[in-house]
């Protein structure tokens, strides 16, 4: 498969009947994903006065967006997101609520962490069925992939109004408003998807026996949530030093806007990169792109201005959306159909673990030796982590194991 798109095929994609609602839906529910986290972060740092602090609290959201993410994903696949769509709706209002009391309170750090954690492990996964709902409402080909690549430019677009955003509101005379704008967004955004016509029809389906890891059983699968982490990990690292250089240089309220530079350029380059794939084999894709984003990484230890500082992020921002696009389209080819959801969601929970880990890193190495050896260390971890991925790129080469039927859910229902 090339996993190339043309403009046609955008349009076809988003004009597929019945899919425009959930499409908008989706839209209001992830334009919170970078906002929320983001002003947890600041929010913390700026009730503690650490940024130590606010990196635990932030990372452990991560980890409970990688532990529910999955879980999400698989009763998605069974039951439909529907029901589950409303279920942790529900918690993850709840637990914003008491994170947000808790900050107020001054809650010590220990008693915020666990709040994190089910904020982020009830984050509704509107972007997992979202994924999932365009295999099952248009025909494999380059359509598809259209909507696959649809998916990780508009999240680009997320990270760029999000971070916006998250900086803005941290002007606002209460320093949580970031946080319970981008909650109240993300219910609001889960709800609408949750009842659309189209998504309610997504009803139960009949499964083939799964293994126990699901998914992530499979070789190919493990190699592409490699590929994620290390995306994860590098990202992670720039997300908490980019606010520090931007505090450190005297305009905090600019951290938020500094990153999303490095989405706009995704957003663009994305576009024009899903035309003409390189490497077109996917086996050979993940490893460069991954490598490509470390090596770039390294630019950003350089400025000593904002100025310079945002135009290495513009730089490094290019090979943002490529990767998403390519995690997104190795799906079908590394694990059976029917398992959409829960493939999309080990994506995610890689992506998340491996943010959580930079940004839990880079924030004790802000709080000791600054920004730049944070730097430094996302690029030299994008590259070992791309080197993991080289190794092990034949298990994506091969695909699914031909001993495992590939089913789609339409020929499970009928059965």
């Amino acid at each position: 498969m090339s996993h190339s798109a043309r403009l046609s095929d955008y349009r076809a994609a988003l004009t597929t009947p019945g899919m425009r609602g959930p499409v908008v839906a989706s839209l209001l529910a992830r334009l919170p994903i970078a906002m929320v986290g983001l002003s947890l972060l600041l929010y913390v740092e700026r009730a503690t006065g650490s940024f130590a602090a606010a990196g635990m609290v932030s990372a452990a959201a991560l980890v409970g967006v990688a532990l529910g993410s999955v879980v999400q994903g698989r009763l998605m696949d069974r039951f439909g997101p529907t029901r589950p769509l409303l279920f942790v709706t529900g918690l993850f209002a709840l637990f914003v609520t008491v994170s947000v009391l808790g900050v107020e309170a001054g809650a010590p750090v220990f008693a915020l962490v666990p709040l994190a954690l089910g904020v982020g492990a009830t984050e509704p996964m509107v972007g997992s069925a979202s994924r999932a709902l365009w295999e099952r409402m248009v025909p494999a080909g380059p359509t598809r992939m259209a909507g696959y690549a649809y998916e990780a430019i508009s999240m680009e677009v997320f990270f760029i109004l999000g971070p916006g955003l998250a900086g803005l509101l941290l002007a606002a005379p209460w320093a949580g408003t970031g946080v319970v704008v981008g909650a109240v967004l993300m219910v609001v955004g889960a709800l609408w998807f949750a009842f659309n016509p189209v998504v309610r029809a997504w009803g139960p389906v009949e499964q083939a026996p799964r293994p126990l890891l699901g998914a992530f059983a499979y070789p190919g699968m493990r190699t592409v949530a490699l590929a994620a982490l290390g995306f994860g990990v590098t990202i992670g690292f720039v997300e908490v030093a980019v606010p520090a250089f931007a505090k450190a240089a005297g305009q905090a309220s600019m951290g938020g806007l500094m990153l999303s530079l490095w989405s706009i350029s995704s957003v663009i380059f994305g576009v024009l990169y899903g035309m003409r794939p390189w490497p077109r084999p996917m086996h050979l894709r993940l490893p460069v792109l991954l490598g490509g984003f470390g090596l770039l990484s390294f630019l950003l230890a350089v400025p000593a201005t904002l100025v310079g500082l945002a135009i290495a992020l513009f730089l490094v921002g290019t090979l943002i959306t490529p990767q998403s696009t390519a995690h997104s389209a190795a799906i079908e080819q590394v694990t059976p159909n029917g398992m959409a959801a829960e493939a999309f969601g080990w994506v995610i929970t890689s992506v998340t673990v491996g943010l959580a880990i930079g940004q839990g890193i880079s924030g004790q190495l802000i709080e000791h030796f600054g920004t730049r050896p944070a730097f430094v260390a996302a690029g030299v971890a994008g590259l070992l982590i791309a080197l993991a991925v080289w190794l092990l790129r034949g298990t994506v080469q091969r695909g699914v194991p031909a001993e495992v039927p590939a089913r789609s859910e339409m020929e499970l229902a009928s059965r």
